[in-house]
């Protein structure tokens, strides 16, 4: 081999080696961030919660949207942002978002009507947007939740008839959601529906943010207003709001129905003690993997049909969007086992403690 072939095959070599160290490199980093591979182009998915006050969110949306987008596409990066229950934060977090790369977005609207521009600009730079649980305003490409109006029918209803006969001898309170989350007003709405004509409202509240310490203070000042034993009943649009009605309530001595909504774990407690009468039982793991699958979809550019959307809603700007609507569920004292203990939201445990085991018993929850 003369000099000149030496050389050469020497730097064939080099080069081999260094595209060999490179590759390494590259399939390391992209374990570090992506996951497994095999399961799919890459793809950066936002994920965009409002609040933290609600236990659900944190408990069990995050974990159940995560863990099916990761079992849709081990390539997935997810970035995750929960707003606080600050629109203005929100609309910063969709725009760090976007400047990240991300190619698709599963917001949760702290503010149905504010975070439209922000919707707005997501479409306009190709980024899709799967509104999960309340509808945003402006170009959203397709929707989860529950069905709003329905929800307000069933707490209405149940609080109907556990007032029953004393519906003629008193008023009843109604305090309602955060009036800048457009599923509050449907919970109204539905709530009404069920409510006027067979009970009389006392006083009645639109509570922002859901926030449970104006919750309890709209209660108390509504009990002194009534006038306490006239107070035949509660509307409570959550479970979260539930608990500081409950206290107001008990400050006061009275013992009346109350509803809720989320099957919080304080809330089944308060179910099976007999101070709170019933709740909104929503699975979450249906509208959690929902989502996901509308967002890798979406996000591979694959059309939802009606095996994932087989219907539509229409937003408060108007815009006609592919929904998934699933179907809530009454809790009460006679289901616990058969819903949120069967489906693994709580064990018997959990809800069962010292406090509430002599309860637990006489409810049948063992």
């Amino acid at each position: 081999m003369n000099l000149a072939t030496r050389r050469t095959t020497m730097a064939i070599t080099v080069v081999a080696l260094a595209l060999g160290a490179a590759a390494c490199g590259s399939a390391k980093q992209s374990s570090g961030s992506g996951g497994a591979s095999g399961g799919g182009a890459a793809l950066k998915i936002g994920l965009l919660l409002p609040e933290s006050k609600t236990t659900r969110y944190e408990q069990f949306d995050r974990p159940l949207i995560e863990a099916k987008l990761k079992a849709l596409n081990p390539n997935v990066t997810i970035d995750y942002y929960n707003a606080n229950q600050d629109a203005t934060q929100q609309q910063t977090q969709v725009d760090t978002a976007l400047t990240k790369g991300d190619k698709v977005l599963i917001l949760d609207a702290v503010d149905a009507k504010a975070i439209q521009s922000s919707v707005q600009k997501a479409h306009d730079a190709g980024v899709k947007v799967v509104a999960y649980d309340r509808l945003a305003q402006g170009p959203v490409d397709a929707y989860v939740s529950f069905d709003n109006n329905k929800v307000g029918q069933l707490q209405g209803q149940a609080l109907v008839t556990a007032v029953g006969s004393k519906a003629g001898s008193g008023k009843i309170i109604m305090i309602n959601g955060s009036p800048t989350d457009p599923n509050a007003g449907q919970f109204k709405a539905g709530a009404h529906s069920a409510i006027d004509g067979k009970l009389t409202i006392g006083k009645e509240y639109d509570t922002p943010n859901w926030d449970p310490n104006n919750a309890n203070q709209e209660a108390a000042a509504a009990i002194t207003a009534i006038s306490g034993p006239s107070v035949v009943g509660v509307y409570s649009a959550n479970d979260g709001m539930a608990a500081g009605i409950a206290t107001a309530l008990k400050a006061a001595n009275l013992s009346v129905p109350l509803t809720g909504q989320d099957a919080q774990l304080d809330a089944v407690q308060r179910i099976v003690a007999g101070t709170q009468t019933m709740s909104i039982y929503k699975p979450y793991k249906p509208e959690a993997e929902t989502a996901a699958t509308m967002a890798v979809n979406l996000g591979n550019g694959t059309a939802l049909d009606s095996s994932v959307a087989p219907t539509t809603a229409t937003s408060g700007s108007g815009t006609t969007v592919k929904s998934n609507l699933i179907t809530p569920i009454v809790l009460d004292k006679t289901n616990i086992m058969t819903t949120v203990v069967k489906d693994g939201l709580y064990t018997v445990a959990q809800i069962c403690t010292p406090d509430f085991a002599a309860a637990c018993t006489a409810a049948g929850v063992k």
